[in-house]
């Protein structure tokens, strides 16, 4: 092990026995350069599968042909992972294991090595990895033990490909239907139900102090996105809570996240104008972060911006080199996906150097997220198996055990479930599910889109005219009339219509005599689904939310 990486196990170790503490935690940080404390507080992503691969892109972006030489070059205090065409990293579980070790070695202090595997909506690592429902998935299903174990397997495999920070869960009470970026990555809209299996998932995904299968956790996006009606990658929403309201509605998770000892948290790029009237969004606020964070919440462990790329932070700051300061200024610790690496870097170190930062505030950054690797093994970590073997069959048996719990009833006018069509169709508004469902029930399949075509609509009437029965996988129906189209033509035909919301359940106000919720599309979704059906199995979910006017917050059928 690199020898500062070892000094600074030492010192921290004894920075956690007073009065041992300020001496020890001198000497640690005595031992790097600014610019290596300044380099600690940022995570940046990095592009190509392997760290010696040379990628143009990043050339373009950093100014070295390999991940493993941004790393060398810039002294990143982490990294993060994604699964997208234009920042590419993820493919197989060895070859993630072998790109961790990659970039592990060519950093001087470890890596906080990230991703987000949320699981339900935002995964970054699909099958073999064990793919577990959603956050509001879970809470249907009402099992802290569920949500628990469910972080605790994501955990040890995301430890086993070398990625020891998991920018989950999701903190955020989904009080908004209107919500276009949170919904069913949120537990609910009740925020006692949302605290416990936050709490039950920070639990999970950190188990105790140096636990070898263990990640930080990291409770996102305070101090709430789920009131908005905006996406803040693109725009700057506005969330219109006073502070009352704050304390009641959004504050509850987050509160539990911290008596949960959370090792980090994310902020939001939103605007409270009745708790902040400058405007400014809550990364950059120092009464957001720094008074209601630190002072209400005595909240001490790191603070992680939200990817500062985000249309959200730079609305109101086109000059990106001052938006990282801005986040110190306001009390952040971790600085997260930066626009330009080297111009942030460079800016952090001279604003210390022209007294607009001081080393003591960059000294209390750099504490926390050393102090967050200590005790999460990072800085004692050792090469992991690149023959690592994830989504065993106990695992992903669990995995389906706790899928199969999710399922909610909403309607089931006249008994039609459960159901043994000998001709079903599934009808999709995407592929995969579709075809996974159809698998499971021996059915025929009409893919449409989200916002169905008139030619769509009429090939999936045209093939319901020789089924018996149709399955419709509806996703964001109640905003889109396509859809509500497509639902209301399969009801003319005749035939029985089963209608299943997909993804956030406020679908199932639209009127249909028979409604399923699976907030979700796995194939562990699809395959509960078929069991609810065809009767293998009764529904057991429960709805999280309350669908206005419909269905209140609890409601759900069994037979």
């Amino acid at each position: 092990m690199r020898k500062l990486a070892v000094a600074l196990v030492v010192s921290i170790s004894a920075a956690l026995a007073p009065p041992a503490e300020a001496d020890a935690m001198t000497i640690a940080l005595q031992r790097m350069s600014l610019e290596e404390r300044v380099g600690q507080l940022f995570v940046t992503w990095v592009h190509g599968q392997r760290a010696d691969e040379p990628n143009p892109n990043n050339r373009k972006d950093f100014g070295v042909d390999t991940a493993a030489q941004v790393v060398e070059k810039f002294h990143p205090g982490g990294v993060i992972y994604f699964n997208n065409s234009s920042r590419d990293n993820i493919d197989t579980p060895g070859q993630i294991a072998a790109l961790s070790n990659g970039l592990q070695r060519a950093s001087r202090i470890p890596l906080a090595i990230s991703t987000d595997q949320e699981m339900g909506l935002v995964t970054r690592i699909g099958p073999p990895a064990t793919q577990f429902p959603g956050n509001m998935a879970l809470g249907a299903g009402r099992s802290a033990k569920d949500a628990e174990q469910a972080a605790r397997i994501t955990a040890a495999e995301l430890r086993a490909m070398g990625i020891n920070q998991d920018f989950a869960p999701d903190a955020d009470v989904n009080s908004n239907p209107a919500n276009p970026i949170i919904g069913v990555r949120s537990y609910s809209s009740d925020p006692t139900l949302a605290s416990e299996l936050v709490k039950a998932q920070i639990k999970g995904y950190e188990q105790h102090m140096f636990a070898p299968g263990a990640v930080s956790a990291t409770a996102k996006h305070f101090p709430g996105h789920g009131d908005t009606k905006d996406d803040s990658h693109t725009s700057l929403p506005v969330a219109t809570r006073n502070l009352e309201q704050w304390r009641e509605i959004d504050a509850p998770p987050f509160k539990a996240a911290v008596q949960a000892k959370v090792d980090s948290i994310m902020t939001a790029h939103i605007q409270m104008p009745n708790i902040d009237p400058s405007g400014e969004p809550a990364t950059l606020s120092k009464r957001i972060i720094t008074g209601l964070l630190r002072e209400e919440l005595h909240y001490d462990g790191v603070i992680v911006t939200d990817a500062l790329g985000m249309a959200g932070v730079r609305v109101l700051h086109p000059n990106d080199a001052e938006i990282p300061i801005l986040a110190l200024k306001a009390g952040a610790d971790q600085l997260l996906m930066p626009v330009d690496l080297e111009r942030a870097i460079n800016a952090v170190v001279a604003a210390v150097k022209s007294g607009e930062l001081t080393e003591w505030r960059i000294n209390q950054s750099v504490l926390r997220i050393l102090r967050m690797k200590f005790l999460r093994g990072i800085l004692n970590t050792k090469p992991v198996d690149e023959n690592v073997v994830i989504g065993t069959q106990p695992s992903l048996d669990a995995a389906q055990r706790i899928t199969d719990r999710t399922i909610t009833a909403i309607r089931n006018d006249g008994n039609v479930l459960p159901f043994h069509p000998l001709k079903p169709l599934v009808v999709g508004t995407s592929e995969n599910p579709a075809k996974a469902l159809a698998g499971h029930l021996n059915a025929t399949t009409s893919v449409t889109s989200l916002n169905p075509t008139a030619e769509q609509i009429d090939a999936a009437v045209a093939a319901a005219a020789t089924a018996d029965a149709v399955v419709l996988l509806t996703n964001g129906l109640y905003v889109r009339p396509a859809q509500q189209e497509l639902l209301f033509r399969l009801q003319a035909t005749g035939k029985p219509v089963v209608a299943v919301a997909t993804g956030v359940p406020y679908d199932v106000a639209q009127n249909a005599p028979v409604w399923l919720a699976t907030y979700g599309t796995t194939g562990p979704s699809m395959a509960a689904l078929a069991k609810v059906l065809t009767g293998q199995a009764k529904p057991q979910g429960k709805l999280p939310v309350h669908v206005s006017g419909k269905y209140p917050f609890g409601h759900g059928l069994s037979w």
